[in-house]
């Protein structure tokens, strides 16, 4: 089976329903904790590259509606925004997985099971 890299923040609900699924399928991954290690920028560009701005980007937690109007500017473009994410990773959708077969942002236990198992 093919590595899985899952990142996110141990105490999101989101990130605890994903990471039992995984237990649960008896698949092995890796662990990266934004609070503790932070968000890479290249790493961060990849995601974006990737699912689109739209998708990384999380407009509905708490940490992004409390930007200010000019963070929330720079959140707008898919270029300024990278520096946005990786300065506070909380507004990083969570969790995100990479994995042989590409990436998956959110937790969708019908899109993980056809990507994973």
């Amino acid at each position: 089976m093919s590595k899985i890299d899952l990142y996110g923040i141990p105490n999101c609900d989101t990130v605890k329903r994903a990471r039992v699924w995984l237990e649960a399928q008896g698949r092995d991954y890796a662990f990266h904790d934004f609070k503790k290690e932070g968000a890479d920028p290249e790493r961060v560009a990849a995601w974006i590259a990737a699912a689109g701005l739209d998708a990384v980007l999380n407009r509905k937690g708490t940490t992004y509606r409390k930007l200010s109007d000019a963070d929330k500017a720079l959140a707008a473009d898919s270029h300024t925004a990278v520096a946005l994410l990786v300065q506070q990773p909380s507004i990083i959708k969570r969790p995100i997985v990479e994995h042989s077969g590409g990436i998956l942002v959110g937790f969708k236990e019908d899109e993980w099971s056809a990507a994973l198992l």
